[in-house]
């Protein structure tokens, strides 16, 4: 297997997968997490919106991710765009749920203070509510970031056009290459340890910075 690493790493096949891999999963994170933090901030602070939207949106999440695979390749295909609309989709999810959720959960006294100091519902909702709100905002795009590591393999497996660290372990398996299989699989650990490492660095810096 040593000898296969070398090899994937000389010719550049290493490189090109996991580039692949991380632009991919890099775009789905910002599209998902973006809408996922307006629809969730949407859903917390109107009362209007909760009722319009979150009975769909709750029925939505119910449905297992892998399930939409059929429908978005059927809409876009089996190429990239197919692959970073699933995997919006899989950020979208935790971070909508940990949104909505931690504005909704802000204690009545903070708002209270809101009212003492005659805050209109914008300066309401940028000085107290998303700032008591973050630390379990931040919860659901740690999640966002871990969960589409995962869903970046099942899109390459399942949508199997262009390349990617997941078309590397498919490769090996339609090759009976056990080498390459267990390569992949060591650099999938790897990079899922690195990422989960660099999410949880940055939520101890952010947290000391507030502390500060």
């Amino acid at each position: 297997m040593l000898h296969t690493a070398i090899e994937q790493a000389k010719s550049g096949a290493l490189l090109r997968a996991m580039s692949s891999s991380l632009a991919r999963e890099l775009t789905g994170f910002v599209i998902g997490t973006s809408l996922g933090l307006a629809l969730g901030a949407l859903l917390g602070v109107s009362k209007i919106a909760n009722r319009a939207i979150a009975p769909s949106f709750n029925t939505f999440k119910q449905v297992l991710l892998f399930a939409w695979i059929p429908l978005i390749s059927v809409w876009f295909g089996l190429g990239d765009v197919a692959k970073v609309v699933f995997l919006s989709l899989a950020a979208l999810v935790p971070v909508v749920v940990h949104t909505n959720d931690s504005i909704r959960a802000v204690p009545p006294r903070l708002r209270e203070v809101a009212l003492a100091y005659r805050y209109n519902r914008l300066q309401t909702l940028g000085f107290v509510v998303l700032p008591a709100a973050l630390p379990s905002i931040f919860t659901g795009v740690y999640l966002a970031l871990i969960y589409l590591w995962l869903a970046t393999l099942g899109a390459e497996y399942l949508l199997v056009v262009g390349s990617g660290i997941g078309n590397t372990l498919v490769d090996g398996s339609e090759q009976f290459r056990m080498d390459l299989v267990l390569f992949g699989v060591i650099v999938v650990g790897i990079t899922g340890w690195a990422l989960n490492s660099l999410a949880r660095a940055v939520q101890r810096h952010w947290f000391n910075q507030r502390v500060q």
